[in-house]
């Protein structure tokens, strides 16, 4: 019996060991944390609006275990400039930003970019993605960039107190009304129209008169057909005409000026109206302003105006390191998912790139914005979609000249038409 009771207790003591030796092991075997996956992220956003809105990216990509790591470059061409030079110096940041546009379409052709085609097919973007989004970050059956924003560059965005104190009670809903609305604001001694005379500003604003004025079927029969004989037509004259006629209600202090200060005139009530992309809704957000309370918005004349479609989108430069690749990947996943999304745009200003978000952080400029991407047949391809950036660039100088110098709408066709006969595909 003492026998059978000794084996009994070291049969005992023997399982508490391997239990205790288990325990050990088992300690010993958990992994130590894994260091969160470092990316670094080149991008031009550095207004208060805008750096409140990437946070929101930063701060989400860190709580699924990334490392973000900001590299903000002050002005979006020296940005695109720098990400092109690192890329081929061998120092490429993980991730960086373009428009969504024919931007980066030279370096996918060299090959240069990582594609996003398991994180586009797990995330069924080819479902929830509009169509003309897909157009510009799908290219040859690949998918190279994650859009993350749609702006509307044609929104039209003014003070509720300017237009009270010129006594304007309803939003222009054609364009002699909008004539009609900056000769009043004109008359009480305001500035009519907020304006930042910088070259790709000028191009904002004549692409919406284009659009409204021009209409949607010739904006693609010269943006995407080339369509010379569109640019030599009594109705494309008519665009350029009224394109200028603009510049009477400016301010002297325009040339020159940026965006967002721009923007402040309108925030401030000492300028009326404001024709800008989307973003510009952050400043006023910025400011702890109230969309439909302290500024209004509309996106043109009418409820069947063109939605012109823009953005952001962010792309992932070549490399074969395993933890950068995963990087990347978790970047692009959580860039375009719905919490971030709407977190994002509800302090940029942008829409977000899909429906399935919560609206409840969203303006009325936004939901509304939402509401008219439903329609399709509103949606218009902005023009850095339909040409590529040197037919881009030489069109802006085309329009700057015509803007700044005195020049005959005759002479800003023909110098249309030779841009586009010089820089053709």
């Amino acid at each position: 019996m003492k026998e059978a009771n000794k084996e009994a207790r070291m049969r005992a003591a023997l399982a508490v060991a391997a239990l205790v030796l288990a325990g050990h092991g088992a300690h010993a075997a958990t992994p130590a944390p894994a260091e969160p996956l470092k990316a670094t992220v080149s991008h031009w956003w550095t207004s208060g609006g805008e750096s409140a809105a990437i946070r929101q990216f930063a701060e989400a990509f860190n709580r699924a275990g990334g490392q973000w790591i900001d590299q903000a470059v002050a002005g979006a061409e020296q940005s695109r400039a720098s990400t092109i030079n690192r890329i081929v110096g061998g120092n490429a940041p993980v991730a960086a930003q373009f428009n969504t546009s024919r931007q980066f379409r030279d370096i996918v052709d060299q090959g240069l970019l990582n594609n996003l085609d398991d994180v586009a097919a797990k995330n069924n973007w080819d479902r929830v993605l509009p169509q003309v989004i897909l157009d510009v970050i799908r290219i040859d059956g690949h998918y190279y960039a994650a859009p993350v924003d749609i702006h509307m560059p044609a929104w039209f965005f003014y003070s509720k107190k300017a237009f009270a104190q010129a006594k304007i009670k309803d939003e222009p809903r054609n364009w002699d009304e909008f004539i009609a609305t900056l000769d009043k604001l004109k008359a009480a001694g305001l500035i009519p129209l907020a304006f930042g005379g910088q070259v790709w500003q000028e191009k904002i604003v004549f692409d919406a008169v284009f659009a409204l004025v021009g209409g949607p079927e010739l904006f693609l029969k010269v943006y995407r057909d080339r369509d010379l004989n569109a640019v030599r037509s009594p109705a494309f004259r008519n665009v350029l005409v009224s394109f200028r006629r603009l510049k009477a209600y400016t301010d002297p202090g325009a040339p020159g000026r940026n965006w967002n200060d721009a923007t402040a005139l309108v925030v401030s009530n000492r300028a009326g109206l404001q024709i800008m992309g989307d973003w510009a809704k952050g400043e006023f957000l910025a400011a702890g302003q109230v969309a439909g309370r302290d500024f209004g918005c509309f996106p043109g004349f009418g409820p069947k105006a063109p939605y012109i479609v823009a953005g952001d989108a962010f792309v992932f430069p070549k490399t074969a390191k395993p933890n950068i690749v995963k990087a990347q990947k978790l970047l692009a996943t959580v860039m375009t998912s719905p919490g971030p999304q709407a977190a994002f745009s509800a302090r940029k200003g942008s829409i977000p790139i899909r429906p399935d978000v919560d609206m409840s952080q969203l303006d009325m400029c936004a939901r509304q914005g939402l509401a008219i991407m439903q329609d399709t047949s509103r949606q218009l391809p902005n023009a850095e979609m339909l040409v590529d950036p040197d037919l881009n660039g030489a069109l802006q100088d085309v329009l700057t000249n015509f803007w700044n110098r005195n020049q005959t709408p005759e002479q800003a066709q023909q110098a249309f038409a030779q841009a586009m006969k010089d820089n053709a595909w």
